[in-house]
């Protein structure tokens, strides 16, 4: 009996590094994580998580063939196979591709996580069928994966596509780039607590946020609060939206897009953010791309994007 080709997806973050096995359908057979110790180096972990995934695989291999390793990771270099100065992570620029190579001869690829989430919705999500579309990523900061012809599109340098760090105000808020006023300053989970205590500090609306610090209070919150009506949380959605949908006008004057899908912890605020955000860059679009571009929520499962996306990363490298 002939086995099932699975490939490895691996997500690298800086508390845990997940991975599982995922088929050709995007059916995860088996799926797991370990701490990544973000203040020691990458061959610890590519040790550890490698002994790990074996193990793993050991229960499968009767049945499961491994034919390939994708990977997500911070500042991740497709072209080069490196994570460089990953923020998260007590690393320079690793050579990523090389340390697999170590441990394994199957067939490896790299990208960031928004380009792996762009992979994961073209191949197993929202964008199946779709060859021009963009993925927006809204954790703590702003990611961006964007397809053109049905190809991920890297740039010269392998870092195209950061549509977080377009200037919203360029004497704005302080960004961890080392630059002011970027859309993930705004737009994103960070970006939204941002903007609740300056409305705390500048309006006199009533609100439930008013008792939580700054360190505890979460996107969750926010949107719990306006889901139940609160009106200082609807207008920071409301002022969320209205600049989000400002610069993804702008992206379709550059890419003309069929669709834009809204991925992240942000995102699972639904309709609070998709509807106003879609209003928004309606408002700002150029008119020969007025009502043409859907703005969706992801269709990966929240828990298994992650390695749904980087295991899709090498799906589509190895699909020929």
């Amino acid at each position: 009996m002939s086995k099932t080709p699975v490939t490895a997806g691996i997500d690298i973050g800086g508390t845990n590094t997940a991975f599982g096995f995922v088929d050709r359908n995007g059916k995860i057979i088996f799926q797991s994580s370990i701490p990544t110790y973000s203040d020691k180096d990458a061959e610890q972990l590519f040790e550890r998580l490698f002994d790990e995934m074996n193990k793993s695989f050991k229960q499968f291999e009767n049945n499961y063939e491994l034919v390939g390793i994708g990977i997500g990771a911070p500042n991740a270099n497709y072209y080069q196979g490196t994570v460089e100065s990953p923020p998260n992570l007590n690393w320079e620029t690793v050579n990523v591709l090389q340390l697999v190579k170590k441990y394994s001869p199957l067939p490896a690829a790299i990208t960031n996580d928004a380009n792996a989430a762009a992979i994961g919705e073209m191949i197993f999500g929202a964008a199946k069928g779709m060859k021009n579309f963009i993925v927006i990523t809204l954790g703590t900061g702003l990611g961006s994966g964007i397809v053109v012809d049905g190809k991920l599109v890297y740039g010269a340098d392998g870092f195209a596509g950061e549509i977080g760090h377009k200037i919203v105000d360029y004497k704005g808020r302080d960004c961890g780039c080392g630059r002011k006023g970027c859309l993930e300053t705004y737009a994103s989970a960070t970006g939204i607590r941002r903007t609740v205590f300056k409305l705390i500090a500048k309006t006199n609306l009533e609100s439930e946020l008013r008792g939580i610090s700054f360190e505890k209070l979460t996107a969750k919150d926010i949107s719990d609060a306006a889901n139940r009506g609160d009106k200082l949380a609807l207008e920071a959605f409301d002022y969320t939206a209205k600049i989000l949908g400002l610069k993804l006008a702008d992206s379709v004057a550059y890419l003309s897009p069929e669709a834009i899908i809204l991925f992240g912890g942000l995102a699972l605020a639904g309709d609070l953010i998709v509807s106003p955000t879609k209003k928004y860059m309606e408002e700002y679009m150029l008119n020969i791309f007025k009502n043409k571009v859907k703005i969706l929520p992801s269709a990966l499962p929240g828990a298994d994007a992650a390695v749904l996306g980087s295991s899709a990363l090498i799906w589509n490298e190895i699909k020929a």
